[in-house]
């Protein structure tokens, strides 16, 4: 029963900070990927993602992680729990991994159909 309540709270803190975003002005689209809580309840990994990935990532995490006080005081006061946990901002480039996945396998698709035209 645990894990199904940790699930939940995940998703109402993901959803929260989704929320309170808004109020920042971004050059770039940026979102919550996943949210992490710990089982103790005393952290949550928020992994962040824009379209843009690699540096743009990277700047929008710095400047979320310093508006942790924003996020904490929002979630206390849309969520009963009897304590904040700690958010740790993170950046989610699974994005970018799967870009470099997808080239790779283009690579071999182009490198098999070039054998398969020359065995003709």
């Amino acid at each position: 029963m645990a894990s199904h309540n940790n699930k939940r709270l995940s998703e109402d803190i993901k959803r929260e900070i989704s929320v309170s975003m808004r109020e920042f002005a971004f050059d770039t689209v940026v979102s919550v990927s996943r949210c992490e809580l710990s089982n103790d309840l005393s952290h949550c990994k928020v992994f962040i993602s824009t379209f843009e990935g690699g540096e743009k990532t990277v700047e929008a995490v710095a400047r979320l992680q310093k508006a942790t006080g924003i996020f904490k005081k929002n979630i206390n006061s849309r969520i009963k729990m009897r304590k904040i946990p700690e958010l740790i901002f993170l950046p989610d480039n699974s994005l970018d991994y799967y870009e470099k996945i997808s080239g790779i396998i283009d690579e071999l698709n182009e490198g098999s159909a070039k054998n398969d035209l020359k065995s003709e």
